[in-house]
């Protein structure tokens, strides 16, 4: 289960550049997490896309407002159940995030206003489904490559 949420001034995105990025954010990470692009595993990620007006977001102490259109500001989220999260994983991940958003944007490379946050939910921190969820029930699923699995099993210490 993977929740990306991406915070952009309102109008930044239109409505073909997040249906792409629907699926290439949710490819960027489902990928390095379960070692393969499995389509079954498609349906444990979810993106969000939130707009703000420009006078609710700032940078550099001044809203956006009040600055010129060149500040391309974007906050990516990423939260994932806790599994085998090295920091070269984490690395592919925040990589694969930036340059789905670039692509879609149809820029050469990512803006240096855009931010992505990594964050990993505790074991036991997620509920759907009217209880509480473990990526240890996911690993016998099919979706996870061999690799994968027994880096989560010894990420865990199970």
């Amino acid at each position: 289960m993977t929740i990306i949420t991406v915070k952009a001034p309102k109008g930044r995105l239109s409505l073909g550049q997040r249906r792409e990025l629907a699926e290439t954010l949710t490819d960027a990470v489902l990928v390095p997490e379960v070692g393969q692009p499995a389509p079954a595993a498609r349906v444990g990620f979810q993106v969000h896309f939130v707009e703000r007006e420009r006078d609710m977001m700032a940078i550099g102490g001044r809203l956006l407002a009040d600055a010129g259109p060149e500040l391309d500001v974007m906050v990516i989220d990423v939260a994932v159940m806790d599994a085998a999260w090295q920091p070269d994983v984490r690395v592919e991940v925040i990589e694969r995030v930036l340059a789905a958003l670039a692509a879609a944007c149809g820029l050469e490379k990512p803006s240096p206003a855009w931010w992505v946050n990594f964050r990993v939910i505790d074991e036991g921190s997620w509920g759907s489904s009217g209880g509480v969820q473990s990526i240890l029930s996911l690993l016998e699923s099919g979706v996870f490559t061999e690799e994968r699995v027994r880096a989560v099993r010894a990420a865990l210490g199970v």
